[in-house]
């Protein structure tokens, strides 16, 4: 059952359910992909990579005119390049690479685990990535580093396996090397951590670990050098690398037990294991296959699997021992886990086993249920406001009782249909929820406060009020509307100039009026002064 079926009928009916996901699934992703208004993570990368725009310096990041030091700039290159291509700074380019990233991520996973587990197994675990309530419902919608991040290090275990198992150790190391400089350029120290934690685990278990003392390993870490060194040594002919290098160490420890006390380390040990399964859901409840005593033995029986397993364990510790950690940053471990649960279902498939019965059962209550709530758009005043509204909300109904009907009758189906029935709920969030959400969100009145100082102030002198706070978001609207750097001014104010402080600080001044507000996401009070500076 885990391959395509034999019988050619049954055959049939499956590709049909691939065709229709594939068939939604980019605009499941992409409508009203660009609505909402920036958060502020979102803001640093996009601000960084227009100010490399405009400055042309592409080697010595900033963010609202100060230097940059918390991340390098691959992906920050990566964005410009796609502003670039478009011609467009907009809310949808910045987050379109996140799309595309996440269905190359998808289609990897497909690609290794079908070599292994089976095609059906396979489509369904790069599908589960897709579509676990983490990543679909947040993730996938902002223009963040770590989907592309976690694809970079999900290949790099996959390399580890499958380079090894096939005697090449010159392209095991120099192609974990390259991934591991890409990962370093882009989000700095995990991607070292990844590459040595999975290194060391992998020739230790293979009972190999010699091969760590070759020269190939050599050839591959002088790569890294050759990449991550070059880099720095471009940037260090226009500033310091002190500040860098110690910037890059305390970002990735801030967030450990050194930080925090073992108090709130221990809790996090205890609660980190019940966060992930909620913000993996739904295909974390695949956990209760490993209520069946044979399940371990099943996983271990697979060599691939057991890498799997070892793999996870081994790099998830570091995420395990840090108390503050965002579900983001673990995505490159879905795969690994979701793969060995559907490695476990296709097992036990054709035994009608209790967890398969009662998942799906869950499943078409819920289903039935969602359904139910599709016929909300007819009942909300606010759905009104959505363009064609009662013919989107029919559609969805529609497709949705549907798949709730054909998830009943198809049994040896439900798992591709409820794939399916996600990405018609997700078109719903799209044209419903999204567009609502916008209109209450006070991210929008950022965004149009600041595009509107932004505009004001195009033909003038516009600073930041010596140490004042600007948020990025703030700082990247206001950048987008002028096309030029923010600058800061401690001294040598100029007259009829603009200035961003914050509140009370004119107060402290002489010559300053205040003109204006810019509405900020964080913190109280909820603006930024605009004052003008009038020399008395």
């Amino acid at each position: 059952m885990n391959e395509l079926f034999k019988n050619p009928a049954e055959d049939k009916i499956l590709r049909r359910i691939y065709f229709f996901i594939l068939l939604l699934l980019v605009p499941a992703l992409l409508v009203n992909l660009g609505l909402l208004a920036l958060i502020d993570d979102e803001g640093i990368r996009s601000l960084v990579a227009l100010e490399m725009k405009i400055s042309g310096n592409y080697i010595t990041p900033t963010l609202a005119g100060d230097l940059y030091y918390n991340k390098p700039p691959l992906y920050n290159w990566i964005l410009l390049s796609f502003f670039e291509l478009t011609g467009t700074v907009s809310e949808f380019i910045a987050r379109l690479p996140t799309v595309i990233f996440l269905l190359g991520y998808a289609a990897t996973v497909f690609y290794f685990f079908k070599k292994e587990i089976g095609t059906r197994a396979a489509f369904l675990n790069s599908l589960a990535l897709i579509t676990c309530g983490r990543i679909f419902f947040y993730d996938s919608m902002l223009g963040l580093i770590d989907i592309c991040f976690s694809w970079i290090v999900f290949t790099l275990f996959m390399l580890v396996f499958f380079e090894y198992k096939k005697g090449r150790l010159l392209r095991l190391f120099v192609l974990t090397y390259l991934l591991t400089a890409a990962g370093f350029l882009m989000k700095g120290l995990p991607a070292l951590v990844f590459q040595a934690f999975t290194l060391t685990a992998f020739f230790i278990y293979k009972k190999d670990f010699k091969k760590l003392f070759t020269w190939q390993h050599l050839a591959g870490g002088l790569i890294f050098l050759l990449l991550t060194g070059g880099y720095y040594f471009l940037y260090q002919q226009q500033n310091s690398l002190e500040t860098v290098f110690s910037t890059l160490f305390t970002e990735s420890s801030k967030r450990t037990a050194v930080n925090y006390g073992w108090q709130a380390t221990l809790l996090h040990l205890f609660t980190f294991p019940f966060e992930m399964v909620y913000h993996f859901l739904p295909w974390s409840v695949l956990v209760i296959y490993f209520f069946k005593k044979e399940s371990l033995r099943l996983v271990l029986k697979n060599e691939f699997l057991t890498y799997c397993a070892l793999i996870f364990l081994v790099n998830i510790s570091v995420y395990w021992a840090s108390v503050e950690v965002y579900p983001r940053y673990l995505l490159m471990f879905p795969p690994l886990i979701f793969g060995i649960f559907w490695h476990l279902h296709f097992q036990y498939f054709e035994k009608n086993t209790w967890q398969r019965s009662s998942l799906e059962i869950l499943f078409l209550v819920i289903c039935t249920a969602l359904t139910l709530l599709s016929l909300l758009p007819f009942f909300w005043e606010r759905a009104a406001a959505v363009e064609n509204s009662s013919l989107k909300a029919t559609l969805i109904f529609l497709a949705a009782a549907l798949c709730t009907g054909f998830y009943y009758r198809l049994k040896n189906y439900r798992w591709e249909i409820l794939m399916l029935f996600l990405l018609v709920f997700r078109l719903g969030f799209d044209w419903f929820v999204l567009p609502d959400r916008n209109g209450e969100d006070w991210g929008d009145e950022v965004r149009k406060s600041s595009i509107e100082i932004g505009e004001s102030s195009k033909n003038k002198s516009l600073f930041l009020l010596q140490n004042s706070d600007i948020q990025p978001a703030n700082a990247f609207y206001l950048t987008r509307a002028r096309m030029k750097k923010l600058e800061r001014q401690f001294e040598n104010f100029q007259p009829g100039a603009w200035y961003i402080a914050d509140p009370g600080l004119a107060e402290q001044l002489d010559g300053f009026e205040k003109i204006g507000e810019m509405k900020v996401r964080h913190g109280q009070p909820k603006h930024r002064d605009i004052l003008i500076y009038r020399p008395d």
